[in-house]
């Protein structure tokens, strides 16, 4: 069958192509359905589970350090904050390259 722009396919019936397919599988035997497996089985290696352990930990991490920011956040207001724009721009320049 030729697939022509979005349209369908002229002067074709697809309900007998369907009805069609769906004998053919059924005379075949099982049908499609019946043979995939019943069970499904995952075995994760040892680096996996530690991966997934790991996983787990970091998500029941806070999302927000709340002492770090209180501790800046004081910093700032007290007016003693120190910012190494050498240290910033190091760092930025390493991520570029």
């Amino acid at each position: 069958m030729k697939i022509q722009g979005n349209r369908p396919p002229e002067k074709q019936d697809i309900s007998t192509q369907v009805q069609n397919i769906g004998k053919s599988a059924q005379a075949g035997g099982k049908g499609a359905v019946e043979q995939v497996s019943k069970t499904d089985r995952v075995d994760l290696s040892g680096k996996a589970r530690e991966m997934a352990e790991m996983r787990n930990t970091i998500d029941r991490l806070p999302e927000i350090r709340t002492e770090k920011v209180q501790s800046i956040e004081k910093a700032v207001n007290d007016g003693t904050y120190k910012i190494d724009s050498q240290k910033i721009a190091n760092k930025m320049i390493n991520e570029l390259i």
